[in-house]
């Protein structure tokens, strides 16, 4: 059996962690633990909730659909890093599933689902995208996972965005490229102002007239270049926050 000092496994849960608390796990991780991982009682895995740290667990019972640990030791405490936002248009599936994992690889504090006038997805699961969000947070080893907000239109969207708060719209039309800046120097600009920037990136199928002219209407928005290529979306998505943690974050 695996001591308590390096168990490889890690689970997010929404209990509250202390020092020899209990935490009864359900059906989906019991089954993971058990028939995947092949864990047994006595084994030790590692649980976060994105608010009390890192703490080691023992497995002390099994039964048909839950297991029940207790903490052991606490391994990490909380940490304070602070990461940017993303805003984006929904994607299909398997493109919106990249997104998600990889935003919450790198560090993506919140998931905001926008609803723009080209939009090809108009339907968003956030308890998917939650799930998403949960499995990537465990298995790189952050302490917490990005909150999904609930979806707006691109109108609601801007008019609650607050003044203070950059907004950086990525890939842009030909229409305002002139006028955008370069991710590095975009980058600089957010930050050294207040609070963490937010990154917007439109659908597949670019904005529309009247989303770019409430977009240039805005002092808050900045039109960022990602190179003389065309992205798709959540490769502009993916490359703008790595940016982010290059030059402004925990890289």
């Amino acid at each position: 059996m695996d001591g308590p000092k390096s168990p490889k496994v890690r689970l997010f849960t929404d209990v509250r962690l202390d020092a020899g608390v209990m935490v009864t796990l359900g059906q989906a991780p019991t089954h993971y633990l058990t028939r995947v991982m092949r864990l047994a009682q006595g084994h030790h895995l590692r649980l976060f909730n994105g608010r009390d740290g890192e703490w080691i667990a023992e497995i002390l019972a099994l039964s048909r659909g839950t297991c029940d640990v207790r903490t052991v030791a606490r391994e990490r405490m909380q940490d304070r890093s602070i990461g940017p936002s993303l805003a984006f248009a929904p994607l299909k599936k398997d493109a919106l599933d990249i997104l998600v994992i990889k935003a919450t690889e790198l560090g993506v504090m919140e998931l905001r689902p926008v609803f723009t006038q080209f939009s090809s997805v108009h339907r968003v699961n956030r308890e998917r995208l939650r799930a998403q969000a949960i499995e990537a947070a465990e298995q790189c080893g952050r302490l917490s996972v990005p909150a999904i907000r609930e979806p707006r239109s691109m109108r609601s969207f801007l008019a609650a965005w607050p003044e203070s708060r950059g907004l950086y719209v990525l890939n842009p039309d030909d229409g305002v490229a002139a006028h955008a800046a370069f991710a590095s120097d975009a980058i600089g600009l957010a930050a050294s102002a207040e609070g963490t920037p937010c990154f917007l990136v439109g659908p597949e199928g670019g904005w529309s007239a009247s989303e770019l002219d409430a977009l240039r209407a805005l002092p808050f928005v900045r039109f960022v270049k990602l190179g003389p290529r065309t992205l798709r979306a959540e490769t502009a998505a993916i490359a703008a926050v790595a940016c982010w943690q290059a030059l402004a974050g925990d890289w």
